[in-house]
């Protein structure tokens, strides 16, 4: 297992206002409804700290029940 840290950056234009995109973009409710990698998945699950040092966790998962497993993280910078 390695110690190394993985920077992700996330960019996107989409044609709304700016708190339209925050609230989507970073409520639960909403990210359940757009977080999927392909139409045979999905987010039944989600959760979201937004602070420094709050965590982000979503459980994808196989509409056919065949797997899943939870995407997480902590903020170590929140710039809204």
């Amino acid at each position: 297992m390695s110690n190394t840290k993985t920077s992700i950056t996330v960019e996107a234009r989409v044609k709304a206002t700016i708190d339209k995109v925050w609230d989507s973009w970073t409520n639960p409710q909403h990210i359940t409804k757009w977080n999927q990698a392909s139409a045979d998945w999905h987010t039944p699950y989600a959760e979201n700290d937004l602070r420094i040092g709050g965590i982000f966790k979503s459980t994808m998962a196989a509409k056919d029940g065949s797997m899943s497993f939870d995407f997480w993280g902590t903020y170590t910078n929140v710039i809204p």
